[in-house]
């Protein structure tokens, strides 16, 4: 029995709004908006009575047919489109099936097809974008100046401030909306007709003057800015970007389109593994407000947006570069370089609307523990701020000769699991060029956030 995809080993996309506009119906209703648009587009350029554009769009609805049956007879040509044709003539009325795909090829309404959900989904993505940004900016702005382990190879390295940490979120969300609000609007239609020429259009067009007149006086230069202007017109039909040629296997609206993708899931994956680290138990300086459970661990409350995250993360490059891979696709029309594409691009789309989704419950629903974040500041027992020391020291007794007192004084601390401003007390005395210096001052991890609070401030007016 034939049971569709429902998302079960898919949390991360199931029920985003990314899995409604990435479907099976969904892509058979953009193949049918780009059928009709192709046929009005004619009527709207002569080649084409205006009652077929009609009829044509009033029958291109997707509940009319059957994407079960058009899946398995998809395979005798090796894509949905072929199959798709002859039932939509089937549907149409019958003086309206001459201008049913006229002139164009497959690869035409599926690859527009493409480029019509990914706008689509695109526009979820980029709402779910700006919620996250959102809240991660008032997390940026309440915590400006709370304090906390900065952290590098995994090591605390010097203090820092949770705002500051935020803001670095927000940025790269940000950074991930522009690029994908670039790309959408450059997705452009596809019109090429079998091998990129267009020269099936001119052929019909000539037969219908030739029915219409009986003779044919059309120049070459007004039949090519015909062809070019039902290409503008077809573009202008579905609302995507006009193509400067048919991008048959120049694929670079798909490599776009996967880099910013990827980007995204990476740039909300940032986020994540934070979170994802920042929450472990050892830690707890941030929490999910809506936890997941366990099914074996009641007192669990698993960061569960933050690990779907990180799982599309890890998948996007991947499915990138499979379409990246199909760059190198040979002749006019390649055989299985297109065909790669369709599941990993769908595939994106969905991890990247999951993911958005998930970006913006994340955010919206973090919880902050500041007193968790002023208690692992003082776990190294001050060794945290030892660079602000090195270079207090360094102005009296020099770099290396600091470097040298700092190292011995920080291993002591270590081994006598002492506070390293009781172990400075004595380099003190046993340096006479360091006396004066305010110990309790700078061993303070609180006062050696730099520049955090105006780095903070200067990236939350990005808007």
């Amino acid at each position: 029995m034939y049971e569709s995809d429902a998302g079960l080993l898919a949390p991360g996309r199931a029920g985003s709004p990314a899995e409604a506009t990435t479907g099976d119906s969904a892509f058979l209703q953009a193949m049918l908006d780009a059928e009709a648009a192709l046929t009005r587009a004619q009527s709207a350029c002569g080649l084409a009575p205006a009652e077929a554009g009609r009829a044509v769009t009033e029958t291109a609805d997707a509940g009319r047919f059957d994407v079960r049956d058009l899946a398995l007879r998809a395979r005798s040509g090796g894509n949905p489109v072929i199959p798709l044709v002859v039932d939509l003539m089937a549907a149409v009325p019958e003086d309206a099936r001459p201008y049913v795909h006229r002139g164009a090829t497959s690869q035409d309404i599926l690859d527009t097809a493409a480029m019509l959900v990914a706008s689509r989904t695109l526009a979820t993505v980029l709402d779910d974008l700006e919620r996250a940004a959102g809240e991660v900016a008032r997390h940026a702005a309440t915590h400006r100046d709370t304090q906390m382990a900065g952290r590098t190879l995994t090591q605390h390295a010097v203090p820092t401030t949770f705002g500051l940490k935020a803001a670095g979120w927000r940025a790269l969300i940000l950074d991930a909306r522009d690029r994908l609000t670039a790309v959408r609007a450059s997705l452009p239609a596809q019109l090429g007709g079998a091998a990129g020429t267009l020269a099936a259009f001119s052929a019909f067009s000539a037969s219908a003057a030739r029915e219409d007149t009986e003779e044919q006086e059309e120049t070459d230069g007004q039949e090519e800015v015909d062809l070019l202007a039902l290409v503008a017109a077809y573009a202008r039909e579905l609302g995507l970007a006009e193509p400067l040629l048919p991008w048959h296997t120049l694929r670079t609206p798909i490599a776009d389109l996967a880099g910013a993708l990827a980007f995204t899931a990476g740039a909300l994956g940032k986020m994540a593994a934070d979170v994802l680290t920042l929450s472990r138990t050892e830690i707890g300086e941030v929490e999910e407000e809506e936890g997941g459970d366990s099914s074996a661990l009641p007192h669990k409350s698993n960061p569960v947006h933050a690990t779907l995250i990180a799982a599309a993360a890890r998948r996007a490059p991947g499915l990138a570069a499979t379409l990246y891979g199909s760059l190198a696709a040979e002749d006019e029309r390649p055989a299985g370089a297109w065909h790669a594409e369709w599941e990993p691009l769908r595939d994106l789309l969905r991890l990247v609307g999951g993911a958005a989704r998930d970006g913006a419950a994340l955010a919206a629903g973090l919880r902050v523990v500041p007193y968790a974040m002023r208690e692992n500041l003082q776990l190294t027992d001050g060794l945290i701020v030892s660079e602000r020391l090195a270079a207090a020291f360094a102005d009296r007794i020099g770099r290396a000769r600091a470097r040298e007192v700092l190292a011995a004084a920080a291993e002591r601390a270590h081994s006598e699991t002492t506070d390293l401003s009781d172990v400075l007390f004595d380099v003190l005395r046993e340096e006479p060029e360091l006396a004066g210096l305010d110990l309790a001052e700078l061993t303070d991890p609180t006062r050696y956030t730099g520049s955090a609070g105006p780095l903070t401030d200067r990236a939350l007016e990005r808007r």
